[in-house]
């Protein structure tokens, strides 16, 4: 799977969390000699069972949208920690307690903690516009290289 494509499907995963209100996310990535099965770990906490079991029900959902079926769920009636397995990112949706207990951040403490915006694509209107700046700074730094007379209005 490309690279981009993952990150696009595990920031989908990661906005679903919050529209159901997640606290806590965390998002690691994996190191590649760590001995991890995945590459990115999604990490968040419910203040109940039943919001717990909706945090897990939009990622599936949100995911199932865009053509992406998770290979495992575990956990779910139970709903103290629910694993959503997607094969290279894993969304963990825990309990309060749960999530204190098994510490999952400290066990796998060398992997690299991102942000959701680390996650999301520049979008080409973003590429653009950093293109016609660098453009009009290029221009202005062009222009101040030229001798003092071509600068006036005369010229």
């Amino acid at each position: 799977m490309k690279k981009k494509q993952l990150k696009q499907q595990v920031a989908a995963a990661i906005q679903a969390c919050l529209d159901k209100k997640a606290e806590e996310l965390s998002i690691l990535e994996m190191e590649k000699g760590s001995g991890a099965f995945t590459d990115y770990f999604v990490l968040c906490s419910g203040t109940n069972p039943r919001q717990v079991q909706a945090i897990a029900d939009e990622v599936e959902l949100r995911l199932k949208a865009a053509g992406l079926r998770p290979g495992q769920i575990e956990g779910y009636k139970q709903a103290e920690w629910i694993l959503v397995d997607y094969g290279d990112f894993v969304v963990h949706v825990f309990s309060e307690k749960a999530r204190k207990f098994y510490d999952l951040e400290r066990l796998w403490k060398t992997a690299r903690r991102l942000e959701p915006s680390e996650l999301k694509p520049e979008t080409r209107s973003k590429a653009r516009a950093k293109t016609k700046s660098d453009v009009s700074r290029q221009s202005s730094a062009a222009r101040a290289r030229r001798p003092r007379a071509l600068h006036s209005k005369s010229a």
